[in-house]
C-alpha cells in the first residue's frame, strides 16, 4: 500500500519539537501528550494485519468524523517518512494498547517484540490539534488545566460497518460555558481533518452517557453549574471497535497518549 497523507509536506529537521517529544517517549517517557509540542499535529493509532486493512480504511471512509486518516504505512514498514522525519511507529508513543481476540492484554511503551511483517498502521487525526486554535481564542481546556488526560466516553451512536468493524462511536469531551461552546462549534469546524465540529452538547444520557463523572477512557474532569458538556467525535474509536470485533490481534495507543507528528496544525484548516 501507498503512503496516504492528508496533509501537507513536513520538515525534516530533528530539532523540531514535534521530534524532540518522539525521542523523549522513544527513551522511555510516558505522560499524556496534550499540550506537548505546541502547533504539531497528534495523530491516533491503528495498527492492523494486512488481512483487516481494507475493510478498515472502508470503516474510516464511513466514519470520517471518529477516524480521520491523515497517514498510513506501507506493508510491514514502522515507518510514515510524510508523517515524521525518522519516525518509528514502534518506539516514538509514550504508550500503546496490544489486543488479542478483542482485549488488551499488555500496555507496553514499545512494541519492537510484538511487530510483524504483515502489519499496516493507520494514522488518524487528533483533537489535540483544535485544541491549539480554541487556546488561541483564550478558551480554557479543562484537562490541560489540571495536567490529566481528556475523559472519552463510548456512546450510544453507532458507527457505519464495514467487514468486521462495527460499534459504539466514542468521543471525548471539553465542558463551556454556552457562550464559549457556540464559539468552539465555530473553530473546531474549521478542523475537520481533526474530527472538526461537535456531535453533541449537553444532556450527555441522550447519546448513553450515564456518569459523565466517569469517563470510560482519560480521566475525569469538573463541569461547573454554568457549564454544558461538548462532545467531540474521537480517535479512540477503533478501540471500542476493535473490541467489539473481537479482532484477534492489534496494535493501538494508550488513550491519551498520542503519536507526535511533524505535520502544522495550522495546515489542518480549511478555512
Amino acid at each position: 500500500m501507498t503512503v496516504l497523507v492528508a496533509a501537507q509536506q513536513t520538515e525534516t529537521t530533528d530539532t523540531l519539537p514535534s521530534c524532540e517529544a518522539r525521542l523523549a517517549y522513544r527513551g522511555g517517557l510516558v505522560a499524556s501528550t496534550a499540550g506537548i509540542a505546541p502547533g504539531f499535529v497528534q495523530g491516533n493509532l491503528a495498527i492492523l494485519p494486512e488481512k483487516y486493512a481494507s475493510a478498515f480504511h472502508r470503516f474510516c471512509q464511513l466514519n470520517p468524523k471518529p477516524c480521520p486518516i491523515i497517514g498510513m504505512s506501507d506493508v510491514g514498514s514502522p515507518h510514515i517518512p510524510a508523517l515524521g522525519a525518522g519516525l518509528d511507529i514502534r518506539t516514538d508513543v509514550p504508550r500503546y494498547r496490544v489486543w488479542r481476540d478483542g482485549e488488551v492484554v499488555d500496555e507496553p511503551t514499545d512494541v519492537t517484540s510484538y511487530w510483524r511483517d504483515d502489519l499496516v498502521t493507520f494514522v488518524l487525526g487528533c483533537s489535540f490539534s483544535f485544541e491549539e486554535a480554541l487556546l488561541d481564542e483564550g478558551m480554557p481546556i479543562r484537562h490541560i488545566e489540571h495536567n490529566v488526560r481528556v475523559p472519552m466516553y463510548r456512546t450510544n451512536i453507532a458507527c457505519s460497518a464495514s467487514g468486521p468493524f462495527a460499534g459504539p462511536m466514542v468521543v471525548s469531551m471539553r465542558p463551556f460555558k454556552p457562550a464559549d461552546a457556540i464559539r468552539a462549534i465555530q473553530i473546531t469546524s474549521r478542523y475537520p481533518a481533526v474530527h472538526g465540529a461537535p456531535v453533541h452538547l449537553g444532556h450527555p444520557h441522550l447519546i448513553g452517557i450515564k456518569e459523565i463523572a466517569k469517563p470510560d477512557y482519560g480521566d475525569p474532569v469538573p463541569v461547573a453549574e454554568d457549564e454544558i458538556p461538548v462532545f467531540w467525535a474521537c480517535g479512540v474509536t477503533p478501540q471500542s471497535v476493535i473490541n467489539a470485533a473481537k479482532l484477534p490481534f492489534a496494535i493501538t495507543h494508550s488513550p491519551g497518549l498520542m503519536l507526535v507528528t511533524d505535520l502544522k496544525n495550522r495546515n489542518m484548516a480549511v478555512i
